[in-house]
């Protein structure tokens, strides 16, 4: 466990550090100064200075930034990021946004190679490699959630008294657990390398769309690719889970608009519950873990592309607004904005990594 958070953290790091070269390079690109690279944040423990630019490291290691010159605070000279053509400091913003889906797309990649669960049919017995059912998602309350059943975990077998059966197919253990509701059953698990049996009880009632114990099921089955296919396949993959985040983002928009809360299933996570999913993915093996870490990466991309002052995409929406005035917001009013808005993030991180800490030990 300890292990798996320290792997996180430094996972984390430098998806931040790579980030953050992505702003470095396409800054040098366009002959932007670039006063300091960062690793971690200050106070600065050691720094060397190469050329114009100072490489630090810092005593705060959560992740990493770059100084640019005449971003924070507009300078009059042709080195500086505010005197340059705006295409040219829209690019340096979306730098660091673009790293973020180039390395989910190298992850991805990864997996494809190594090779990656693939949904197939219940009916399919063709040429399958390690075939399994599989638990998608696990309803926050459910009797799966109390008797400790998580993302990724497999199911091997079911037994009610003497009736046992394993489990291959997803159809086998849907009928299984609506002939016993509200009777005692015995799940055999498999996570990661670790195979154990809980107990539950399926609800003879219950919410629409959840089941009896509360879970969604896939069957499964490794499927992998050759090196020349696995990049093409690992940007196909990056394109279909921006997509799917992007669906999940707007059913969750909408849900709040209406009223409704917060949809069953999803969840908004502060950095506490992200490291309590990286545990789990840890356990489940290598592929799982570097298909979260993408996630994560497509995650952070689509929140800094957001037109949200403080983010990236908030820089963008300055220089959007100012091509569309002619003219530039002015610095005072810029800075406001952008402290406001750092504020409420600061202050929603707190509140959700506070609900994190609370979750886990009530839970």
């Amino acid at each position: 466990m300890i292990l798996t958070i320290i792997i996180a953290i430094v996972s984390l790091v430098l998806l931040i550090i790579l980030h953050e070269l992505g702003h470095f390079l396409l800054a040098k690109k366009f002959g932007i100064k670039v006063e300091e690279f960062g690793i971690g944040y200050p106070p600065r423990l050691f720094g060397k200075k190469f050329g114009e630019t100072i490489y630090s490291i810092n005593l705060l290691p959560l992740g990493g930034f770059v100084r640019i010159y005449g971003h924070e605070k507009r300078i009059k000279d042709s080195r500086s990021f505010s005197e340059k053509p705006i295409w040219q400091r829209a690019l340096v913003i979306l730098g660091g946004v673009i790293s973020f889906w180039i390395i989910a797309a190298i992850l991805l990649s990864i997996v494809m190679y190594m090779g990656v669960p693939t949904q197939i049919e219940d009916n399919q017995n063709d040429n399958l490699v390690n075939p399994r059912v599989q638990i998608i998602a696990v309803v926050q309350g459910s009797p799966a959630e109390s008797a400790g059943i998580k993302l990724g975990d497999s199911v091997k077998s079911i037994e009610f008294e003497n009736e046992s059966i394993s489990i291959s197919k997803v159809k086998e253990l849907q009928e299984f657990t609506e002939t016993h509701r509200g009777q005692e059953i015995t799940l055999g698990i498999e996570r990661g390398k670790e195979i154990f049996e809980t107990s539950l009880v399926p609800r003879e009632s219950f919410p629409e769309g959840q089941g009896p114990i509360g879970i969604s099921l896939v069957r499964t089955s490794i499927k992998s690719y050759p090196w020349y296919e696995a990049p093409v396949r690992g940007v196909i993959a990056t394109v279909n889970l921006t997509a799917t985040v992007v669906k999940g983002w707007g059913m969750t928009i909408a849900s709040l608009v209406q009223g409704q809360g917060v949809p069953d299933g999803i969840e908004v996570k502060g950095p506490v519950g992200i490291f309590e999913l990286f545990a789990q993915m840890g356990s489940l093996g290598v592929g799982y873990f570097l298909r979260f870490m993408a996630l994560i990466s497509i995650s952070l991309a689509l929140l800094n592309v957001l037109p949200i002052p403080a983010l990236d995409g908030g820089w963008l929406m300055f220089i959007i607004i100012e091509k569309i005035r002619g003219k530039a917001v002015t610095q005072k009013v810029e800075q406001r904005i952008t402290v406001f808005f750092f504020l409420l993030l600061i202050s929603l991180m707190i509140y959700v990594t506070i609900k994190d800490v609370i979750h886990l030990f009530v839970k």
